[in-house]
């Protein structure tokens, strides 16, 4: 099996700066693994491990992801190599185009049996891209997955942790699947992987590389973001039955322009 894992590299939300104006700065921000991606890494290292095969992390991003302490991040959780795809016109990237360049990617690559992905960014937590990648490869996809067991007929058996229900299919290969948080436990890697990890393949490309022919064009455009602005609490507290405490609250709203 050909395991392709597909991780998005971001700063880290605890080094963001809120300027004076309440505009934000990632200019001094370390970029890490996104949080909800360390699951799929966890996930795909351990169908490997049990059935055998290829693991291959794939991320892409502008050129800063590009450096030795993230690779090793990557590799030391146990995939067998890396894919780099770096171009600064993937700065802040939305899912549209994320997906597409992807989906370039992974088919060129060749014999991808299986794409998993983490439920949502870290950055934007969108939770779209897996789905819109599935989509234009034109395979089986699926989000919520909080389960994966290989079949004996060389397909998958996937369980989807949905609100009021679990549901269960089995699917043909290849598919594309978007884990869940609560599928497992990532691993801490140790000395040893860490080390072993500068010794991995990685395969740096550049979209052209990719012969990448759509238009890199956002869907979204990002008008203004800011921080919202510091308020002190009103610390009032309302004791009543839950019809009188939701009345009076709705009438305090009201008075303050909130309704």
């Amino acid at each position: 099996m050909k395991i392709v894992i597909c991780t998005k590299l971001a700063p880290d939300a605890s080094d963001i700066e809120v300027r004076s104006d309440g505009s934000i700065s990632l200019e001094r921000a370390e970029w890490s693994i996104g949080s909800f991606d360390l699951q799929a890494i966890e996930a795909g290292v351990k169908l490997i491990e049990a059935h055998g095969g290829t693991s291959t992390v794939l991320s892409i991003g502008p050129q800063r992801i590009n450096n030795s302490k993230l690779r090793k991040d990557l590799l030391s959780r146990g995939p067998g190599e890396l894919v780099l795809v770096t171009d600064d016109r993937l700065t802040d990237a939305d899912t549209a185009m994320t997906a597409r360049v992807l989906a370039a990617a992974v088919q060129k690559m060749g014999d991808v049996d299986l794409v998993l992905t983490g439920e949502g960014s870290a950055d934007l937590y969108f939770q779209q891209t897996g789905l819109q990648l599935g989509e234009l490869l034109g395979w089986p996809v699926f989000n919520a997955v909080s389960r994966v067991d290989v079949t004996a007929a060389s397909g998958l058996r996937i369980e989807r942790s949905l609100e009021d229900e679990t549901e269960i299919l089995e699917i043909p290969l290849p598919a594309v699947l978007a884990v869940t948080t609560d599928i497992n436990t990532p691993r801490l890697p140790n000395m040893k992987e860490i080390l072993l990890a500068g010794k991995k393949p990685v395969q740096e490309l550049v979209l052209d590389d990719l012969e990448f022919q759509a238009e890199l064009n956002r869907a979204i455009e990002v008008v203004q973001l800011h921080a919202p602005r510091p308020v002190e609490r009103k610390q009032i507290l309302i004791e009543s039955s839950p019809e009188d405490a939701a009345r009076t609250l709705a009438n305090y709203l009201s008075k303050e322009g909130v309704l």
